[in-house]
């Protein structure tokens, strides 16, 4: 079986997983952020933060910590993915911009060696009057340890252009797979890719498409419904390809 979906808490998964066991961490947490106060970011529900849409897709937790509790707590999933990934392994995290600073604090403190910060541009941002646009989610990465280019001399750009997708969308926050079949080009064919929140499945998906492993990890009963039946499509094309 090229993947496997784990269902449950991030952290406790993870800690059962062997060490050095996994080639890249390719993730999308929760960003625990959105609206303009403090009582916004910790009070309301990922729907009522990162959609307008009225009903449809699931919800999802793990969205109302304050910004220490989301820094200590990527700070130990961090340190748990460092763990159980290789030498010269790399990490991959999505961010919007009111958690970089905490998202880059928490990668240095599990020990990862950060890299930089590719964005991700979404042409259909709303346009916000008397104010700069929000166009742009961030990519920190990072390596455990040196980068060994020879394990996977792969060119990646900084900038990544494309928007969510719209129809057949399967999440709330799901990224493009366009996207995301580039970016785990970082990990090596027939390499591990490790996405503590799988959430509806792409990051496995693309992992599968480029010809890499896939171990994910799901709290969402809902979510790991989808995602389960994603990647178990996935694999039946790469098979019969």
């Amino acid at each position: 079986m090229p993947y496997a979906l784990h269902r449950g808490d991030a952290l406790s998964v993870l800690s059962g997983l062997p060490d050095e066991s996994v080639d890249a961490l390719v993730t999308d947490p929760p960003y625990n952020s959105g609206g303009r106060t403090s009582m916004d970011r910790t009070t309301r529900s990922a729907r009522s933060k990162y959609t307008s849409e009225k009903g449809g897709l699931p919800d999802f937790g793990d969205e109302n910590k304050d910004q220490r509790s989301f820094t200590r707590w990527m700070t130990e999933i961090l340190r748990e993915s460092y763990r159980v990934t290789v030498p010269t392994g790399t990490a991959i995290v999505f961010i919007d911009w009111r958690q970089l600073p905490s998202l880059t604090d928490a990668m240095q403190m599990a020990g990862w060696t950060w890299r930089g910060v590719a964005a991700w541009h979404k042409p259909a941002s709303r346009p916000q009057k008397g104010r700069i646009k929000q166009s742009c989610e961030f990519i920190v990465w990072g390596s455990k340890g040196a980068v060994d280019a020879s394990r996977n001399p792969v060119y990646l750009p900084g900038l990544y252009t494309a928007s969510q997708p719209r129809k057949d969308r399967k999440h709330i926050t799901q990224k493009p797979l366009s996207v995301m079949r580039e970016l785990v080009t970082l990990c090596p064919p027939g390499g591990v890719v490790l996405d503590p929140f799988a959430g509806s499945g792409t990051t496995g998906v693309a992992a599968l498409m480029e010809g890499r492993r896939f171990i994910g990890v799901e709290y969402s009963p809902q979510y790991a419904d989808i995602a389960e039946a994603r990647l178990a499509e996935a694999a039946q094309y790469e098979l019969a390809a």
